[in-house]
């Protein structure tokens, strides 16, 4: 990625309107249950999450193979919007006037962190559906994660920016809000400078959740994330993920699974790191975690591992998810769409 891939002067915007989304996504069938469709549209009480897999898009050195999964992100795209290009995807869900927050998650280093070249081509196509340079920013909870990840940090000039928390222009709120059993100081990205966000998660084993994907991804937006790994950060990933400053604003989950790690998580261990080639996309961050655990634990048992559960940590986190109102977490309300 370029150095001036992500250029832009701070805002100085105040109180931004929270758009609350509906939630809609989709499932996996533990073995093997993908829907082998391109057109296929989720009755109404299901759920939607679009999944494209090929380990060819998967070169050496990590290098992703830009125009495969241009494909690949573009029928995602369509198939969880309804929309019949690329273009009125983004268009339906991102306005121009709205600040672009891309949360992506960099804590494992670079070869477990969302891939740069695919939040290039978010990027690429935020820019087609007329969302201005400036109103688009790739962020993360430290700026030296980014850049270990491959993302060259910058906030100033007309291109998008690329910033910690931990930039001195952004930080903490002062005060800490409550969400349930959460009581946190918000990334200033998360309160008051975003006004929509995408969350780009890896697919990942965690010790103590058991998955760590799109929900728990936010954990990198608040101060005190340590406390909340208790009980298999459940309800702690719910609640956090409830506040209106994500559930207001969170319009979509683009999944990076082109490297799995199946076991050993979160960091990376590559015993268990699996090159799946895949990338899933919802706007249901609950049917999204449930169709990502389900891979892990198919591909748990194809290699011989016990499952979560008989670990001690399966993710509950998602189901009491689930009963917040954020999205379907039973994988007979969620439809799985291969594309």
């Amino acid at each position: 990625m370029g150095q001036n891939q992500f250029h832009h002067d701070v805002p100085s915007r105040r109180d931004f309107i929270r758009t609350t989304v509906g939630v809609v996504g989709s499932s996996l069938a533990a073995t093997g249950l993908l829907s082998k469709t391109s057109q296929a549209q989720p009755s109404e009480s299901k759920s939607l999450v679009a999944l494209s897999q090929d380990t060819k898009v998967i070169g050496a050195g990590r290098e992703i193979a830009q125009d495969r999964m241009r494909e690949m992100l573009d029928a995602c795209m369509k198939q969880v919007t309804g929309e019949s290009s690329s273009a009125l995807a983004y268009k339906s869900l991102f306005k121009p006037r709205d600040i672009v927050g891309i949360k992506v998650n960099c804590l494992a280093g670079r070869n477990l962190s969302s891939h740069p070249d695919l939040v290039k081509l978010i990027i690429e196509h935020l820019l087609a559906a007329a969302v201005p340079a400036r109103n688009i920013i790739v962020w993360e909870r430290l700026g030296r994660e980014l850049e270990q990840a491959g993302f060259p940090l910058s906030r100033d000039g007309s291109a998008p920016r690329c910033m910690g928390t931990d930039d001195p222009t952004v930080g903490y709120d002062a005060m800490p809000t409550e969400s349930g059993s959460i009581g946190s100081c918000f990334s200033r990205f998360l309160s008051s400078i975003c006004t929509a966000l995408i969350s780009v998660p890896i697919l990942k084993d965690h010790d103590l959740s058991g998955v760590s994907i799109g929900m728990k991804n936010f954990y990198g937006g608040i101060h005190n994330p340590n406390k909340y790994h208790d009980n298999n950060c459940d309800p702690y990933i719910a609640d956090l993920n409830a506040h209106p400053f994500i559930r207001g604003k969170l319009k979509l989950t683009i999944c990076d699974a082109t490297t799995v790690q199946y076991h050993g998580g979160p960091s990376f261990k590559e015993s268990w790191a699996w090159s799946y080639g895949a990338v899933l996309v919802s706007r249901d961050p609950v049917a999204l975690d449930r169709v990502g655990a389900d891979l892990i634990e198919n591909k748990r048992k194809e290699s011989g591992l016990p499952s979560l559960k008989e670990e001690g940590r399966e993710p509950r986190y998602i189901q009491t998810a689930a009963t917040r109102g954020l999205g379907v977490g039973d994988s007979s309300r969620i439809e799985v769409v291969r594309v």
